[in-house]
């Protein structure tokens, strides 16, 4: 869990900077974009748009969702730019945590005026 939580403090420092230089409101791609960048500076690995699949009985659908960041194949960032989020945005990361088998995620709205507002930890399984 110690390696989460140092990881999860870079990506939050990342996204400070990010929303610093950038500021609110902005598409959600571009600070995708950015984010991803600030990242990779910082030496993690980061893969964009994972596909998560789900299955039920025979069925699987293998990109059923896409997860926009994965650091470290460890912890998922679902981005966001609204003025608000809503509950419905913390169980679509729980809902990417569980189909995964993650443990940790960040969601990020870089739609607040303020990024210390716009983040949300949510764990899976802790």
């Amino acid at each position: 869990m110690h390696e989460l939580n140092q990881l999860s403090a870079i990506v939050i420092d990342a996204a400070y900077q990010v929303h610093t230089r950038l500021g609110p409101g902005l598409l959600e791609s571009v600070y995708e974009s950015v984010l991803e960048h600030e990242l990779l500076k910082r030496d993690l690995s980061v893969l964009r748009q994972v596909p998560i699949a789900i299955s039920y009985d025979e069925l699987e659908i293998k990109a059923a969702f896409r997860a926009d960041l994965l650091v470290n194949n460890l912890l998922i960032i679902e981005l966001k730019s609204v003025e608000k989020l809503l509950p419905l945005h913390s169980k679509q990361l729980l809902t990417y945590l569980k189909l995964s088998e993650k443990r940790l995620g960040l969601l990020l709205n870089f739609g607040s005026p303020l990024i210390k507002d716009g983040i949300v930890r949510l764990v899976n399984g802790l």
